[in-house]
């Protein structure tokens, strides 16, 4: 029985695989969407799921499975503006961008600040 580990061939076979593990490593850190494209592409599709306009994403954070956002949404338009009625959602995307499910955490009338808790909670 011979080793064949040392064996020319099979260190050019090592390097090759080597190559090729850090090759696949490149391409999927090429196709994983960057954060600014996450965020642009789950604001549009939660506006295009609701009809509703986005105002702004107040928090942002990567997951295991993707990426979770707290999106603020324009819920209904009243007169004057600060009386209009606005939506937090919190948006799930996945690895790729792809929005997985949105649920409305909370809403309030523009302009009205979060109420004070004690102990910063």
């Amino acid at each position: 029985m011979s080793n064949t580990k040392n064996s020319p061939e099979s260190q050019t076979s090592q390097k090759s695989r080597k190559g090729e593990e850090k090759d696949t490593e490149r391409n999927v850190a090429e196709n994983r969407p960057r954060p600014m494209d996450v965020l642009r592409n789950a604001c549009a599709q939660l506006g295009e799921l609701t009809g509703m306009a986005v105002e702004s994403a107040s928090s942002f954070e990567q997951t295991e499975d993707g990426w979770s956002l707290e999106v603020e949404v324009l819920e209904l338009t009243r007169v004057p503006d600060t009386m209009s009625l606005l939506a937090s959602y919190r948006v799930d995307v996945d690895s790729q961008g792809q929005l997985t499910g949105y649920r409305r955490v909370r809403r309030y009338e523009r302009g009205r600040a979060d109420p004070h808790r004690p102990g910063g909670r």
